[in-house]
């Protein structure tokens, strides 16, 4: 073997000065902090920062949108205005479509929804305005009549059906109203000084009115509600079936000796101030008159006639404060059961299993109905499916901190700090607990979606009845239009898309919790 070195020539060397950089990048020698390094791997997680800035944003929407809307919160109910489609005045005074619905007309029910438009602008009751000559005014429910087609009837005439966009809240048109004498002086006062009409004449209960209790037949009808109008000679009434946009409608006002229309008459009362008159009203002036604006909802009303959409901020802020609430409840339970039986191990470990296994048996569904049969009527429904939630919810996350326990507690640098005299609680919660962390509090931000889920899973089973005058739940929303969401939409689609929305924001969320508090993900670019 040959033992000798060959000598290298010294010019083939290069010295290197000092001042001269050997490497092109500059590391930072700064330390990054264990929670600093999980917001920078949070945020090149792009889907997961979506997701928080949508959860932010519906977040807000729940506490912003009681402030914004003025003069009511969500116990504030008008029924008369159930079941309406969205209504924003801005939109209406831009000169767009808003509060409005496509339907189907017969020649009837079209011309019985144009006298309201027609009526309203005949407030003296002695013009002869036309159907045509309505459209396009401000109290005209009819917006537009966008087609129309021809069948044959069952008598084998020919059937005319018309297409027309309807603003559903100027087709309420008139109610009848009894108020008292003081009423009827400030409904006065605040006519003269707003310029807009209130009262409109009373309609008279004869033969040509078919429903008495419809302010809105103030034309003469026959009894299957067909107008009527004189023939050519003037001699005699007939009905019209055919719409015709040049008809003028006959009233059937109440008219004193004069031949003046009657706004109000006595019913009854002993004095001035408990005298009641009946009064009939144009209901959208009517409604400006005791709220101080025109109904102006952004998603609608519900089944009861209160605002969605703040119905819908308390139905997130219930639904959230629950599964927060939840949340947090079962990390803390759940880490402090899971790490005690991981870490010891043994015959420890051995009976808290078997009790979690008990519990874990019990079926969630049958917890929270035997809760609320019993115990709501003591502590209320919330806190009542609260307690259900905690009765088995924690064990998840029990057993997920069981299992990173018995990953890590083997480790070398547990094993160091315990020969090094570390006690049991420091090993644990500085050692063990924040490596787990990553798993924990990704299970822990999944259980808010799943909560919610759940809770409206319940809801809407009605199960657990959170659905009140004071407050609802996005599950409770859900069951409400279960029934009549196909002629209502708007009641299923904001809540449906809400609790979607949270559902997928929720899991994405956590996902990107799960890889930034992942210590082995740590200085990984």
């Amino acid at each position: 073997m040959n033992t000798e070195f060959q000598k290298i020539d010294q010019a083939k060397f290069r010295f290197v000065n000092e001042s001269e950089r050997l490497h092109d990048k500059k590391f930072d020698d700064k330390p990054v902090g264990y929670f600093k390094d999980a917001w920078i791997r949070f945020r090149k997680s792009r889907a997961s920062v979506v997701a928080a800035v949508i959860i932010l944003a519906i977040v807000l929407f729940s506490f912003i949108a009681p402030i914004c809307i003025k003069g009511h919160d969500q116990t504030f109910m008008v029924t008369t205005y159930a079941k309406k489609p969205p209504r924003i005045t801005l939109l209406r005074d831009l000169g767009k479509k808003t509060g409005y619905s496509n339907r189907s007309f017969s020649a009837r029910s079209l011309m019985k929804a144009l006298s309201t438009g027609v009526g309203a602008l005949d407030y003296a009751g002695n013009e002869q305005i036309s159907f045509e000559a309505a459209m396009g005014s401000d109290y005209m429910p009819i917006l537009e009549i966008t087609g129309e087609s021809k069948s044959v009837g069952a008598d084998k005439s020919e059937v005319t059906t018309y297409m027309a966009d309807i603003e559903t809240y100027l087709e309420v048109g008139f109610i009848y109203k009894s108020i008292e004498q003081k009423e009827l002086s400030n409904i006065l006062a605040w006519e003269k000084e707003h310029g807009k009409h209130i009262l409109y004449p009373l309609v008279e209960n004869n033969e040509y009115c078919l429903d008495a209790t419809d302010a809105n037949y103030w034309y003469k009808s026959d009894a299957k509600g067909n107008p009527l109008t004189y023939n050519a000679k003037g001699t005699k009434l007939i009905k019209v079936k055919e719409y015709n946009p040049a008809f003028v409608l006959l009233d059937n006002y109440k008219r004193d000796a004069d031949g003046n229309p009657i706004y109000y008459e006595f019913t009854g009362g002993g004095s001035v101030d408990t005298a009641q008159y009946k009064i009939r009203v144009l209901y959208i002036n009517y409604y400006e008159y005791q709220y101080g604006e025109e109904p102006n909802y952004f998603m609608g009303t519900d089944a009861q006639g209160r605002d969605l959409m703040l119905r819908l901020a308390g139905g997130i802020k219930l639904s959230l404060l629950i599964a927060v609430a939840v949340s947090v409840i079962n990390f803390i339970l759940g880490a402090l059961y899971g790490s005690t039986e991981g870490y010891y191990g043994g015959t420890v470990d051995l009976i808290m299993e078997r009790i979690s296994d008990i519990l874990y048996d019990m079926p969630f569904i049958v917890v929270a109905a035997l809760f609320q049969i019993h115990l709501a009527k003591k502590v209320g429904p919330i806190p009542s499916l609260l307690f259900a939630y905690i009765t088995t919810g924690w064990i998840g996350t029990a057993s997920r901190v069981r299992t990173q326990f018995y990953r890590f507690k083997n480790q070398e640098y547990v094993m160091a700090a315990r020969t090094l005299g570390a006690k049991d609680r420091r090993i644990i919660w500085k050692h063990i607990f924040p490596n787990s962390l990553g798993t924990i509090i990704t299970s822990a931000a999944l259980v808010i979606p799943a909560t919610i889920n759940s809770e409206s899973m319940l809801s809407y089973l009605g199960i657990v009845k959170l659905g009140s005058a004071q407050h609802t739940s996005l599950g409770t929303l859900l069951s409400d239009a279960a029934s009549i969401w196909t002629n209502y939409p708007h009641l299923m689609f904001f809540p449906a898309l809400t609790l979607s929305l949270l559902m997928i924001c929720f899991n994405l969320f956590g996902n990107g919790l799960r890889d930034a508090f992942n210590p082995a993900l740590r200085g990984v670019e």
